[in-house]
């Protein structure tokens, strides 16, 4: 039985060398268009040695996010890679700017460097989950154009927490924004809070060993991040900015070449953009990245909890603000997040842990907020027609000190999915 497992374990382990090499493959497009179109265009290939990311279920997909990039053999038509995301492009397109003005939009992905020729097919979703614009070119590894920066020189890092090898355990990196050399000792610092907090929530809690985090130091020429509202602009290493799309407390960086520079040999999966700033904000896009206040006093226990939630584990939003005419969640589409649905599709959802005789709809009882898991309407946004597992989550509500058991769930997934055959 031994040898059997044994066996088992090799072959697994070996499924990636066939076709990959043990480097990194960085994709860089330009999404572009206005709230109708969308076009994608090629920017630049480099590699770098090392490949941190998951080595099984490499052709698979865990959620379908707003876009796929799709690795495919060139000689065997065998789809070798695969990977979902969302962008900020596609969020900035349902916004009433995008009804007048085209604007392009940076996005990098890294995959695994082929051994072989392939394609590479990139697409982008609609809010119905339809195909609106696809992207087919070739790569081949010993293209000259495709810059070596093995040799470069990485920017200070260090380790904050090993659970492992990066073979075993998801690679987060905290990334300073806005923090000068004299800073680095209070970003390290925050750093050891962010991860502390992280494991105050299941499944991270239990989980905790599955991650590697590590903190990632460039130096800012000066403090803190924009503030247009403000009329405060700064020079950072990503020059991120509170008001994205005009809304005062979204943070975020559009310059995400920049990120991916800074992290040139470095190992890495996911980030956390810890901005020096005490203005509350944040925002997390789900395979893309998490950014958060670094020292606003909310920022520890809910900020960074809740993006990360979204930018690790592809959970949507629970709260509701009103009944756009143009919804995000069209009644007629069951939303890819784990923990949202409209009803089209919901036994691929949690209807499985609901108690019997539970209502579909379920009406709270008026009393008491509760995490008790039902299917409660309001949720993506919206006040009617999407629904959430419970009434009180960390993906609804901050002050939740626990994710609900559905996101849960989702999480405890997605951790396996990375990091177990």
């Amino acid at each position: 039985m031994h040898l059997t497992l044994l066996s088992l374990c090799l072959s697994l382990a070996q499924a990636f060398a066939p076709s990959f090499a043990d480097s990194t493959l960085r994709l860089n497009y330009i999404f572009s268009g206005d709230n109708r179109t969308q076009h994608i265009a090629v920017d630049q290939l480099s590699k770098t040695a090392g490949w941190y990311g998951r080595r099984h279920h490499l052709a698979e997909l865990f959620l379908e996010g707003n876009g796929q990039l799709t690795m495919v053999d060139q000689a065997s038509g065998d789809t070798l890679y695969r990977h979902s995301f969302s962008t900020l492009f596609q969020e900035w397109q349902q916004t009433e700017e995008a009804r007048h003005v085209t604007k392009s939009f940076e996005n990098t992905f890294v995959v695994p460097l082929p051994k072989r020729p392939v394609d590479i097919v990139v697409q982008l979703t609609d809010n119905h989950r339809r195909v609106q614009s696809m992207l087919r070119h070739s790569v081949d590894p010993q293209d000259i154009l495709i810059r070596d920066r093995s040799s470069e020189t990485p920017t200070p890092w260090r380790y904050i927490r090993r659970g492992g090898d990066s073979k075993d355990c998801i690679d987060v990196a905290f990334v300073a924004e806005g923090f000068g050399d004299d800073q680095m000792e209070d970003f390290l610092a925050m750093c050891d809070s962010s991860v502390a907090a992280l494991s105050e929530h299941e499944p991270f809690r239990s989980m905790i060993d599955r991650f590697n985090f590590i903190a990632v130091m460039p130096v800012s020429r000066q403090n803190g991040v924009s503030i247009p509202h403000q009329g405060l602009w700064v020079d950072t290493p990503l020059a991120s900015s509170f008001d994205t799309f005009y809304s005062d407390r979204y943070l975020t960086t559009l310059h995400i070449k920049r990120l991916y520079d800074l992290m040139t040999n470095i190992p890495f999966e996911h980030f956390i953009i810890l901005a020096n700033t005490t203005e509350y904000g944040g925002g997390g896009i789900y395979n893309s990245y998490n950014m958060a206040s670094a020292k606003c006093p909310r920022s520890k226990l809910e900020v960074i909890v809740h993006e990360f939630g979204h930018s690790f584990g592809g959970l949507g939003d629970e709260y509701d603000y009103g009944n756009d005419p143009e919804p995000m969640y069209p009644a007629d589409t069951e939303p890819w997040e784990p923990n949202l649905t409209t009803l089209v599709d919901f036994d691929s959802k949690w209807k499985d842990m609901l108690s019997s005789g539970t209502a579909i709809p379920t009406v709270p009882d008026g009393k008491q907020l509760t995490t008790k898991v039902g299917v409660y309407e309001g949720g993506g946004y919206q006040q009617r027609g999407v629904y959430r597992p419970t009434q009180l989550c960390r993906m609804k509500v901050n002050e939740v000190h626990e994710f609900c058991p559905v996101c849960q769930r989702a999480l405890r997934r997605i951790i396996d999915f990375y990091t177990r055959p």
